[in-house]
């Protein structure tokens, strides 16, 4: 039996965190930790028409530093090109306009995360 690292664990719940708050507003889920040569999709969803490649970033608390700051430039460039492979494995979805959000998942002290959604908020360029 694979026992996971602490900060696996984290990741993954903090990945069901997300999920369920996307899910609570309405998108759909498609996939999640979806891998190519590129790197990992960690959701895929439908918000309305748009289809969305959510990079989800957990922390316990803020100590070192606030969620969200942990996707680097050369960690956004990763999940746009796995967003472009999941497209070209996924001809059906080809048609649907696309982007990149970011959540961040921080979980502290207190009962509920603090979950923030950034849209869009990873671009090419």
């Amino acid at each position: 039996m694979k026992l996971d690292r602490p900060s696996t664990a984290l990741g993954k719940r903090g990945e069901r965190i997300a999920r369920g708050y996307l899910e609570a507003r309405g998108y759909v889920f498609i996939a999640a930790n979806w891998h190519c040569r590129a790197g990992e999709l960690d959701l895929v969803m439908i918000d309305g028409d748009d289809l969305v490649f959510a990079e989800v970033k957990t922390r316990r608390g803020e100590r070192f530093g606030r969620a969200e700051e942990a996707v680097s430039s050369s960690k956004a460039s990763r999940v746009l090109a796995a967003a472009e492979w999941f497209l070209a494995a996924h001809p059906e979805l080809q048609e649907r306009i696309w982007r990149c959000d970011i959540v961040a998942v921080t979980i502290g002290s207190e009962r509920q995360p603090d979950v923030t959604h950034y849209i869009n908020a990873i671009v090419a360029g």
